[in-house]
């Protein structure tokens, strides 16, 4: 049992139900000696509640800021992407046409190109399948228009091509059924992909159905495209 001190306080020495670790307990006779100590003890505790419900608070408000400052900045970066000013070069718009112009012609239909006569009558290229068309805008070489003449098979129509926008008499007799003809657009030579070559002649050989067999831009003798010529008429 606790016994007073000289102050008139009472020790709980010895008593066996608090703990060792407490050490000496002095219990005063007045209780409002325990007041201050009883106040701070109040403040602490309404601290400690406090800063607990600005943690809770903390961690209810963090999600749904988190998603509202995620959705403003995506919002901005639709808005900035909208109004930003492009570069429309027209180097950028020509890129698609450029990329076109490359396609190879074997295979593929022939245009409908509308060439000249000596008369400057037009004449649907079309209108003269199956043919092998030689183009003598870049040399005359009248012997590659001799030799075309005698390999085509019978129903296949020879085609000198000319350039300029007229046909001009031709320098020596021209080999029997040779349709000599001018292209003042271009066309053909849009077609290849290949720009004249001086001293060349260059060969398209389209059959009957429209479709474009065999191209050589620069021939050496006839026998470059002879296999093709005769199946023409197949």
């Amino acid at each position: 049992m606790g016994m007073p001190d000289p102050n008139g306080h009472w020790s709980t020495d010895g008593l066996p139900d608090l703990p060792p670790e407490w050490g000496r307990v002095v219990v005063p006779n007045d209780a409002s000696a325990l007041a201050q100590e009883a106040a701070q003890v109040r403040r602490e505790l309404h601290e400690a509640h406090r800063a607990a419900r600005l943690r809770s608070f903390r961690s209810v408000l963090t999600g749904p800021l988190l998603i509202l400052v995620v959705a403003v900045l995506t919002t901005l970066a639709g808005l900035l992407t909208v109004t930003w000013p492009r570069d429309e070069r027209p180097t950028a718009r020509s890129s698609a046409p450029a990329q076109a112009s490359t396609a190879d012609p074997v295979g593929r239909p022939l245009p409908a190109l509308d060439l000249v006569d000596e008369a400057q009558a037009p004449v649907p290229l079309r209108s003269l399948l199956p043919a092998v068309i030689l183009l003598v805008d870049a040399c005359p070489c009248p012997e590659r228009v001799t030799e075309a003449a005698g390999a085509a098979p019978p129903g296949v129509q020879v085609v000198a091509v000319v350039g300029g926008r007229t046909v001009p008499s031709p320098t020596a007799a021209a080999p029997p059924g040779v349709r000599r003809l001018a292209d003042p657009a271009g066309g053909l030579r849009a077609l290849l992909h290949a720009a004249p070559t001086p001293g060349t002649v260059g060969v398209l050989l389209v059959d009957r159905t429209g479709t474009v067999v065999r191209v050589v831009p620069a021939v050496n003798s006839v026998e470059d495209y002879r296999r093709e010529l005769v199946g023409l008429t197949g």
